[in-house]
């Protein structure tokens, strides 16, 4: 099965994050490498970036709610 590709824009609203934010994140290697198509052209797996958000809400969850991990 081939993953759907998302553009910077697609991925900002998905998460609810602004674009320096993303970058940000990728610097710190706290967020999906994207593959680059081009020079200017970057695109996220969707797959990634579902993994990404799944891993934010279960952090979420642990820590507000008093979760055990599994």
């Amino acid at each position: 099965m081939i993953d759907h590709m998302l553009t910077r824009r697609e991925v900002e609203s998905r998460i609810g994050l602004s674009r320096s934010s993303i970058y940000q994140r990728l610097k710190d290697g706290s967020f999906p490498q994207p593959v680059r198509y081009g020079s200017r052209t970057v695109r996220w797996k969707e797959s990634q970036i579902a993994a990404w958000l799944k891993e934010q809400e279960d952090k979420y969850l642990r820590k507000n709610c008093n979760l055990v991990d599994p």
